[in-house]
């Protein structure tokens, strides 16, 4: 079985600081040479830092522990420590950052995005800092302050713009292999989808990044099932497609994938959705079940429909898009 790694807990530690040097200044011809002990540098930071080549957390379950350099030690002449070098620690699109009582300390979400998870230590001062006027010879530094250490615990959110929901066996894997170039696995059984797949659409010069969520049981949102696991990947998503079997009861399993969808997250009921009538291949008639949302009769199996479907995606794609930057232009112009 693959797994899919969206969770994970691991321990940072930020590089201790370098310490100050106990120095004089001897030079010929110098009797009295003032103290020259340099600063000890700073320890390295554990910083965090989204990479779109990265979308699962799966190399945080073989390394746990990521500790950033010690910052270099105070030299005579003044010549104070290098600062430790930062540990740069990739993380994938949509990681949730939280310590180990659930607080959120980051959200990282597009390419780009950083946080310093533990930061390095304070270099400690050379005896040339404690120089006064009547403390003309200090025999005194300081020791380099240890980094911050602490637990954390990740937690993965993909980011998608089309998240497909259904109940196992509607189709949801088939249709992503047409609609995109994934090749998920497929078969004839019930939860085939062990873990979500990513999808990237080309139509019309438009391009979209698509979900398939492992199929959703009724009960899901009490633990029932798979789906209950990775609910929380559509939570990013800029709208649904529910992949519905026409010969199976589709009015039933439309409703119970939207209580479903309610009783985990009741924000999930006012995303915008499509409905794919999918399987029209295995039946006769054309008298297709009306639903409260635009509806495409599709054939994942056949590629029947789906030019018509992805017209729809790419429009309300759209609608969100222009909808966001209204809202975005109506907060920045009060």
């Amino acid at each position: 079985m693959r797994y899919f790694f969206d969770r994970a807990k691991i321990y940072v530690e930020g590089g201790r600081g370098g310490n100050g040097c106990i120095s004089f200044r001897r030079e010929k011809f110098v009797p009295k040479g003032g103290p020259d002990g340099g600063d000890g540098g700073d320890g390295g930071d554990v910083v965090l830092v989204v990479s779109p080549n990265l979308n699962t957390l799966r190399d945080f379950h073989y390394r746990r522990h990521y500790r950033a350099k010690k910052g270099e030690h105070g030299k005579g002449k003044n010549m104070h420590g290098r600062k430790g070098e930062d540990l740069v620690v990739p993380v994938p699109p949509g990681t949730i950052v939280m310590d180990e009582d659930g607080n959120v300390i980051g959200d990282l979400v597009k390419e780009g995005d950083r946080l310093v998870v533990a930061r390095g230590g304070k270099g400690g001062r050379g005896n040339a800092a404690f120089a006064t006027p009547t403390r003309q010879t200090p025999r005194i530094a300081e020791e380099g302050k240890p980094g911050e250490k602490r637990w954390i615990r990740l937690e993965l959110k993909l980011i998608a713009d089309v998240g497909l929901v259904g109940f196992p066996n509607a189709g949801k894997s088939t249709l992503l292999s047409k609609l995109s170039h994934a090749k998920p696995k497929i078969a004839s059984y019930p939860f085939t989808t062990l873990q979500p797949n990513l999808g990237v659409c080309e139509h019309k010069g438009e391009r979209f990044v698509i979900a398939d969520i492992p199929g959703i049981i009724e009960d899901a949102h009490m633990g029932k099932g798979l789906g209950i696991e990775f609910l929380r990947h559509i939570e990013r998503t800029k709208l649904l497609l529910f992949v519905i079997d026409v010969a199976d009861a589709p009015d039933y399993h439309y409703n119970a994938l939207l209580k479903e969808l309610g009783e985990y997250r009741i924000e999930l009921l006012v995303k915008p959705r499509i409905v794919a009538l999918n399987k029209i291949d295995l039946i006769e008639e054309n008298n297709y079940p009306v639903f409260d949302v635009k509806t495409h009769p599709v054939s994942a199996l056949k590629s029947l429909g789906l030019e018509e479907l992805k017209d729809s995606i790419v429009s309300l794609l759209q609608e969100v898009e222009d909808e966001r930057k209204e809202v975005l232009q109506t907060e920045g112009n009060p």
